[in-house]
């Protein structure tokens, strides 16, 4: 019998939102972007938002008029012409996705709405917006008259970025870091001028543009900051990016090849804590999650595809060469056609590989949703946003953030050694590795046991109620699988490998 003693990291939440919706609890801020374009081919529109899940949402994206230096549709049609099912035609009456997105607040008290300015392809123009006072005046006073009159709950910034780091084509000044500061403090007036609106942004992950943003300063005047923790890596060559590598992972990776900062900045921990460092408070910092995946080509059979060279972007992708949504990876790509899945257990994410296309795909599954989300609650952040609500049309991986979120019987406990005072509890899992059956024993009562293969499908759940359990593995394929074990007091997410009995002693030898 092989007992493992597992920490239980039990995080107080101190900055409950105590929001209800349908009986339901949000204890965090859980923050999903809606794209104006999802309306055309991507046939995703706002009354698919699964409300009940989330309690804020961006719409993405207005853009800014640079020569009036105001606020603007970012697509008319879209926004505010769309035909939908009640709608009215009379001159002047809203329709489009503002007008669904006030329909579903009047159906779901609970959610609130913000209009996203700028974004990767629009913000060309906040450089001259942020200039001087009156262009600053001008522009808040702008997105005022804008919510006011579309009913958004508050804005929030997208600068892409000050100093540098966006588009070629955006206009730069040295002066950007400064200006970006004024900016909200001048839209946190406004807006409080006019009544109890949000003021938020999405900031940087990396620490090489988090140089140019005031930090330390810009948090007094914002609700809360959603730290854009994905694109980390993709198919872009450069210092960042020479092998394939992960698009959002959670923790460094020792064997991970890349230069620094790359190899120890370029994750989600490390990006939370360069704001945490900068004196930023916890609760006002989010942790962001993508619900798609980046694709590599050309890649050689080596390692199963990862940290190896790559040609370029995957030729293949849901909407264009190299990006997958989720619901696409899941449908089409997971397990299927040649591609083989596997985890990286110190970035706390999957990977798929298919050595006859030479594609490499990094993406997040439901159990690495799970970890992340359960990190943000163990670091005591107020929340999570996602990018987007398309990516994951059959609220997969949302169902997940939101389960996790709102369990407040248990945070994350994975093998990172989250800092505070962990009672220490012992469950014993025996034999493991398996062929037949699994026993659980433990001090607590085991409440719940989950099993997912490595790919994130959950392929077993059962609610128990007792000290001990015997799990029937038999009928499983031969491989690694992890397991979850819910107890009255906490989760625990541990491995198990399911083997023929003659191939058990060797499996164990080579390390599980």
């Amino acid at each position: 019998m092989k007992k493992i003693t597992l920490s239980f990291f039990i995080f107080s939440i101190l900055f409950s939102f105590g929001q209800r919706a349908n009986g339901q609890q949000f204890n965090k801020k859980i923050i999903g972007y809606y794209t104006s374009w999802s309306v055309y081919v991507r046939d995703y529109h706002v009354p698919d938002i699964p409300a009940d899940k989330i309690n804020y949402i961006n719409y993405a994206f207005a853009n800014i008029d640079n020569v009036t230096g105001t606020i603007k549709l970012g697509d008319y049609y879209a926004d505010v012409d769309k035909f939908y099912p009640g709608d009215s035609w009379e001159p002047g009456a809203l329709r489009g996705c503002f007008h669904q997105l006030q329909i579903l607040k009047a159906n779901n008290p609970h959610v609130k709405t913000l209009i996203s300015v700028g974004g990767w392809t629009w913000s060309a123009y906040f450089s001259n917006i942020a200039l001087t006072e009156q262009s600053r005046q001008t522009f808040a006073a702008s997105c005022v008259d804008f919510i006011q009159q579309y009913e958004f709950d508050g804005v929030d910034i997208d600068w892409e970025y000050p100093v540098s780091g966006g588009l070629e084509s955006n206009v730069y000044r040295p002066e950007d870091k400064g200006n970006f500061t004024l900016l909200l403090a001048e839209l946190r007036s406004q807006l409080d001028a006019a009544g109890d609106y949000l003021l938020t942004i999405a900031a940087p992950a990396s620490p090489i543009i988090q140089e140019n943003i005031e930090i330390d300063l810009i948090h007094q005047y914002l609700n809360w900051i959603n730290v854009m923790t994905y694109d980390f890596h993709g198919p872009w060559s450069g210092d960042s990016d020479p092998v394939t590598n992960f698009n959002a992972p959670l923790y460094i990776i020792p064997e991970d090849p890349t230069p620094e900062p790359y190899y120890s900045k370029f994750n989600m921990s490390a990006a939370i804590e360069g704001y945490l460092e900068k004196g930023v408070p916890q609760e006002k910092l989010h942790a962001s999650l993508a619900f798609y995946g980046r694709g590599f080509g050309g890649v050689p059979n080596q390692n199963n595809g990862l940290f190896q060279t790559y040609l370029g972007p995957a030729n293949v992708g849901t909407w264009e060469n190299g990006v997958f949504d989720y619901w696409d990876l899941a449908q089409n790509y997971i397990d299927m056609g040649g591609y083989v899945s596997y985890w990286n257990d110190d970035a706390k994410v999957p990977w798929i590989y298919n050595p006859n296309t030479q594609n490499m795909i990094s993406y997040d599954n439901p159990l690495s949703m799970e970890i992340k989300a359960n990190y943000a609650k163990s670091m005591g952040l107020g929340g999570v946003m996602f990018w987007e609500f398309s990516g994951d049309k059959y609220a997969v991986l949302l169902n997940t953030i939101y389960q996790t979120i709102n369990d407040t019987t248990s945070v994350s406990i994975d093998d990172n050694n989250l800092a505070g005072n962990s009672p220490q509890v012992e469950i014993s899992i025996y034999p493991n590795p398996a062929s037949d059956v699994i026993n659980f024993s433990s001090v607590c009562n085991i409440e719940n046991i989950k099993i997912f293969d490595y790919s994130g499908k959950d392929i077993y759940n059962e609610n128990t109620n007792s000290m001990a359990y015997h799990l029937d593995v038999s009928y499983l394929k031969e491989g690694l699988y992890l397991l979850q074990i819910k107890t009255n007091r906490g989760m625990a997410v541990k491995k198990m490998c399911n083997y023929p009995p003659f191939t058990n002693a060797l499996f164990w030898m080579n390390g599980l």
